[in-house]
């Protein structure tokens, strides 16, 4: 048996599984998605939203791109981050980085990676805001850690400049955005913030017009 079959197979006695223990799992999911959490997470296999949260399909929807970020000119985030707020109106927004990141560790280097490249230069722009403090860091693994805490604090933050956001705080006061680490070493999670629904918090060079957002669709 190839690795491919053996997937089938596992989704097949998974299936069972689940029906054995809840007949009516599958149509619930089936007919309704109404998550209270967006995930914007990393795309390192280690690092499944639901199995490291504990939660069922259906619970929290997900995005996952290389280092969790949170790229202005990124459509696929920027729709999933609409529809998730606006459609699903969640509640909670968690970006979760993880220690030995290896795209923050790539990042970090001054390796040609071809395509890469252009999405690696985001979190050199973050190393760049904090280059004193990560400068004095001589351990090549903490630094890189330290990194990927401050990058997952970056990329709340740019969550925050966002109209989407913006709008969602100025009409329903939420969601609410968390900074996570996970730890591949002890599989625990690490907070590092949470963000309040708060306009005046935002700095002023990236506040929208409250008239206009409220006018947008």
């Amino acid at each position: 048996m190839n690795q491919y079959e053996k997937l089938l197979l596992q989704n097949k006695s998974w299936s069972e599984e689940m029906s054995a223990m809840d007949e009516k799992f599958f149509s619930r999911l089936a007919h309704q998605q109404k998550p209270k959490f967006l995930w914007i997470g990393c795309s390192d296999s280690r690092v499944p939203a639901n199995e490291i949260t504990g939660t069922d399909p259906g619970e929290i929807f997900v995005h996952r791109n290389i280092a969790n970020m949170v790229v202005h000119t990124d459509l696929n985030l920027l729709s999933v981050l609409q529809y998730a707020v606006e459609v699903l109106q969640v509640e909670h927004i968690i970006v979760c980085g993880h220690y030995g990141c290896g795209g923050v560790e790539a990042a970090i280097s001054h390796n040609n990676l071809g395509l890469i490249n252009k999405w690696l230069r985001n979190i050199k722009e973050v190393y760049r805001i904090y280059e004193d403090e990560l400068d004095k860091i001589e351990d090549h693994a903490t630094k890189v850690n330290r990194l990927v805490e401050l990058n997952v604090r970056e990329q709340c933050t740019d969550l925050l400049k966002t109209s989407i956001v913006q709008k969602a705080w100025l009409e329903r006061k939420a969601p609410q955005i968390h900074g996570w680490v996970y730890g591949l070493d002890n599989g625990l999670i690490k907070e590092l913030l949470t963000i309040e629904p708060n306009i005046e918090s935002i700095n002023p060079i990236f506040r929208y017009d409250e008239d206009q957002l409220k006018k947008l669709p």
